[in-house]
């Protein structure tokens, strides 16, 4: 691990690459030879989701490549893009009125873009505040002003809720690349892969687990695979993975390990408060048949992401003392 840190920047994102092209060649091939065997219908519909994530995957990672290669701008371009899509498929399946458009106006053309601006200028203090004190306060005045008072609350915090995952969290992953860390500089997208790793790896593991295990869920009406034991075993996965891949960030092995765990154990709870939108929304996935955004599924493969996101970013700030 010693001699993977003394490598330059180049030849760390250089091994980074063939490691995550060649593993997901790798289960590609797998899954090709497998995918010529007689399956049950429901194994069949297993195995189409899995290479459905698989597919997902080969895009995230094509698209970190991209981002990583052309810089921090175009990264935070990049994920202000997902984040539009994503709130545009959060609003297309709640429920809106008439008297909404302005207050969707305002998060989509106004909110979204400042919210990145202040991400790629790097105020920090005001990228922080930004959504949660000033355009809580805003979205809600610009509602009233539609004269439509039915299920104004209700209306108003699906809106409100729709800005906070999809582009106060979201807005946090390029975030990471503009930290300054101390002896890490130009690495930034490590912390980003590194994040993304530890909460897939939470959440594969989390599934599984629901799965060998005996399932004793949390709240049977919201999620039937969801157990306290599940968590802690897809968390303690993540901390694994995170301390495994401690020699790619600033922190020594154990906070490596701690900072995985955080991060995976946020992301499976954003995954479970996102099946209670969706069960309340009547669907069993962001993308499906009843959404027509045009992003298959975008919202569920993210989700995680946007609750393990600002999490991790300020626990990173709190460890190395960021004032700024």
């Amino acid at each position: 691990m010693g001699a993977l840190r003394d490598l330059s920047v180049s030849q760390q994102i250089g091994l980074l690459f063939v490691l995550l092209f060649g593993l997901l060649a790798i289960v590609s091939i797998v899954a090709t030879t497998r995918s010529v065997r007689e399956r049950t219908p429901e194994d069949q519909e297993r195995f189409d989701r899995f290479v459905r994530d698989l597919r997902a995957v080969w895009l995230g990672a094509v698209l970190f490549w991209v981002a990583w290669a052309s810089g921090a701008f175009v990264s935070t371009l990049l994920f202000g893009v997902l984040s539009f899509v994503a709130l545009r498929e959060f609003v297309t399946l709640t429920q809106t009125r008439r008297g909404d458009h302005r207050s969707l106006l305002l998060a989509f053309f106004v909110v979204l873009p400042l919210q990145y601006g202040i991400v790629a200028t790097e105020h920090f203090d005001l990228f922080t505040v930004f959504i949660p004190v000033y355009v809580f306060l805003a979205i809600p005045l610009v509602s009233a002003f539609g004269n439509d008072p039915t299920r104004f609350l209700e209306r108003t915090a699906k809106i409100q809720w729709g800005i906070m995952v999809c582009v106060y969290g979201m807005s946090h992953a390029p975030a990471l690349l503009l930290l300054d860390l101390p002896r890490y500089e130009e690495r930034g997208a490590f912390m980003v892969l590194y994040l993304v790793l530890v909460v897939a790896s939470a959440q594969i593991v989390q599934e599984v687990a629901s799965r060998w295990l005996r399932r004793r869920p949390v709240a049977r009406a919201i999620s039937r695979s969801f157990s306290w034991r599940a968590w802690w075993i897809g968390a303690l996965s993540a901390g694994v993975v995170g301390a495994a891949l401690y020699w790619a960030t600033p922190f020594k092995p154990i906070p490596a390990l701690v900072m995985g765990f955080i991060a995976g154990g946020a992301g499976s709870f954003g995954e479970f408060v996102m099946k209670a939108l969706k069960k309340d929304a009547g669907v069993r996935s962001w993308g499906g048949k009843l959404a027509v955004t045009g992003a298959v599924g975008l919202l569920d493969r993210v989700a995680p992401l946007c609750f393990a996101a600002p999490v991790f970013f300020h626990a990173v700030r709190w460890y190395f003392s960021l004032r700024s």
